[in-house]
């Protein structure tokens, strides 16, 4: 049962009676009162009888009158918008900004909006939002005294701010492989990859390397999203088979590309010391990827958690940013991060300069040898199966 038209829901004469509360309130509601007590489960009813009381200032009426209404219809966007102004009214921010934080979540969309219910729901977005920091941070004062390590703070901080309801919850979305009982985690501690420094310091010549290379031109470039004419491209048209994002690669359907090997040995030398995935026509991977001016990446979701995936910027102008999930980070040119991709994630641009970055995957360290040694044989009884004798271009 959806309330989306129910304060409209009263029948013929419902306008009337509305053009009669502006002018005879107290007419109004008794033709409301009979009306409810004629038919107790008449929703819009209900609703309007409410939002009349609130008008003449008898809040508790009102509430009672709304929770008539939640009680026929628990979800219902317009009682609980309402339950959530009348305590803001009141004073009383934090049950408002429950009652709200409610009703957002059942709110249609702007443009289905009048403007009086839109002024309301933008109400309701601050006073929410006011109530989800204030929650926060009242929950962090009164964890402030314990003696937590940096990274359980941090995870704990994500944590409270999901409880408080000032960031959502992201799961992790494999579009074609998601092996059980792996956690959702976004941007992964430095401290669980302990390669990640000595990767690090290969930024000056992997930097060179690319420089040089642009120096030459953008010859080994080429559009990232390459989907054919008869498969659905979604959120992709825009960048479909444009070179508005690109990508030069290295190591590709789990082989070194060798047309750009003798480009790159630095580059090579520092990806060969880390823990990338071997399996069957897919991975290892690693590329640079270009993102041009003005350009975004829009959210989408990677192919499999049994890896992750390793960033190196090298050339990033200002105005440039990547979300994982609810976390938010700029890149910093030679700092690496180590993220799931499996999580919504998305990228942007907003500079009048190109970005460049240097993408490869890495085994999810999760995984125990064995399953990394299965997992290989699950792509290759996949490839068989398939008669798949072309190599496979796995995406990060």
């Amino acid at each position: 049962m959806s309330d989306a038209d129910a304060p409209d829901a009263l029948g013929p004469n419902a306008a009337q009676v509305r053009a009669l509360a502006s002018g005879d309130p107290q007419k109004a509601l008794q033709i409301l009162e009979r009306a409810v007590a004629f038919d107790p489960d008449n929703l819009a009813a209900w609703l309007n009888y409410g939002g009349l009381l609130r008008s003449v200032s008898r809040a508790d009426e009102a509430m009672a009158a709304i929770g008539q209404a939640l009680r026929i219809q628990p979800r219902s966007f317009h009682a609980l918008l309402m339950k959530g102004s009348i305590l803001d009214s009141q004073g009383k921010s934090a049950d408002a900004g429950r009652a709200y934080g409610l009703a957002l979540m059942f709110a249609p969309a702007d443009g289905d909006l009048d403007p009086p219910t839109l002024a309301a729901v933008h109400r309701a977005r601050q006073a929410y939002e006011g109530y989800a920091v204030a929650l926060g941070g009242q929950i962090r004062a009164a964890l402030s005294a314990g003696g937590a390590s940096a990274a359980d703070r941090r995870r704990f901080d994500r944590f409270v701010d999901i409880v408080a309801g000032a960031r959502p919850a992201y799961e992790q979305r494999p579009s074609d492989f998601h092996f059980p009982g792996l956690p959702a985690i976004e941007f992964y501690d430095d401290a669980t990859f302990p390669w990640i420094p000595q990767f690090e310091s290969a930024f000056p010549a992997i930097l060179a390397e690319l420089q040089a290379d642009l120096a030459r031109g953008d010859e080994g470039f080429a559009p990232y999203v390459q989907l054919p004419s008869d498969v659905p491209v979604d959120q992709w048209a825009e960048l479909n088979h444009s070179i508005k994002w690109s990508s030069l690669f290295l190591k590709q359907n789990g082989r070194v590309v060798e047309k750009t090997a003798p480009r790159f040995r630095k580059t090579l030398d520092a990806l060969a010391q880390i823990p990338q995935p071997i399996a069957s026509n897919r991975s290892p991977v690693a590329m640079f990827s270009a993102l041009q001016p003005r350009t975004r990446i829009p959210p989408h979701h990677g192919v499999t958690n049994t890896r992750l995936v390793l960033h190196l910027p090298l050339i990033v102008p200002s105005d440039c940013g990547f979300r994982v999930g609810s976390e938010t980070r700029p890149w910093v040119p030679g700092k690496a991060w180590v993220f799931n991709d499996t999580i919504e994630h998305e990228a942007w641009n907003d500079s009048d300069a190109r970005r460049i970055i240097l993408i490869a995957d890495i085994w999810n360290p999760l995984l125990s040898r064995d399953e990394r040694e299965m997992y290989d044989m699950l792509m290759r009884a996949i490839d068989e199966f398939h008669d798949q004798t072309e190599a496979y271009s796995a995406s990060i």
